[in-house]
């Protein structure tokens, strides 16, 4: 009997080498509605460097509230240029970028409407399991009554929300580990 990795059980070093070409860090091209932000991030382990082999994928609903997925039957409007999906891959630095739109409040737990979010997904050397997160848009007051914010301790709830950079910027950075530690959920 082998004990060796499968290529299921880990990314290995070769994110760029296999991932590069499916990057898409414009999530939402011009003429798809909705109020646009250029979020930028970095990946940062537990010991405060940056992580330069990792993928951080975003899936996300439009902003009317309905998501490119034929799942979603939603009587909402479905722009056909609206991706919904991305991903970045880190650079040296462990930065990532995502260029799209503010996504419209989608039914959670129990049709109880969720505050404006990415749905994250990051994927790295060493990691068997991916880490899913989520990132929250600042100053949005739906956030008090998002039902998966509000499973989160209220002193760990910052880690999910986006900061502002400037106008339509916004910067959310990972945590992987230790102090300000990004929450990351069970799935």
């Amino acid at each position: 009997m082998s004990l060796r990795a499968s290529t299921s059980q880990t990314i290995g070093p070769y994110l760029r080498i296999g991932l590069e070409w499916m990057q898409i860090e414009d999530v939402a091209p011009k003429g798809v509605a909705g109020e646009r932000f250029s979020i930028r991030g970095r990946v940062i382990d537990a010991e405060g460097k940056p992580v330069n082999d990792a993928a951080v994928e975003i899936w996300q609903a439009n902003s009317h509230g309905r998501y490119a997925h034929p799942e979603d039957k939603q009587d909402k409007p479905l722009e056909k240029a609206f991706r919904g999906y991305g991903r970045s891959l880190t650079d040296d630095e462990g930065a990532f970028r995502f260029n799209t739109i503010k996504p419209g409040r989608v039914p959670g737990p129990g049709g109880r409407l969720q505050a404006s979010h990415l749905s994250v997904t990051i994927f790295m050397r060493g990691l068997l399991k991916q880490l899913q997160t989520r990132m929250y848009f600042p100053d949005d007051a739906a956030n008090a009554e998002d039902p998966i914010l509000a499973l989160v301790p209220a002193e760990r709830r910052s880690t999910l929300i986006a900061r502002r950079a400037g106008d339509a910027a916004l910067e959310w950075n990972v945590i992987l580990q230790g102090k300000n530690e990004t929450v990351f959920f069970d799935f």
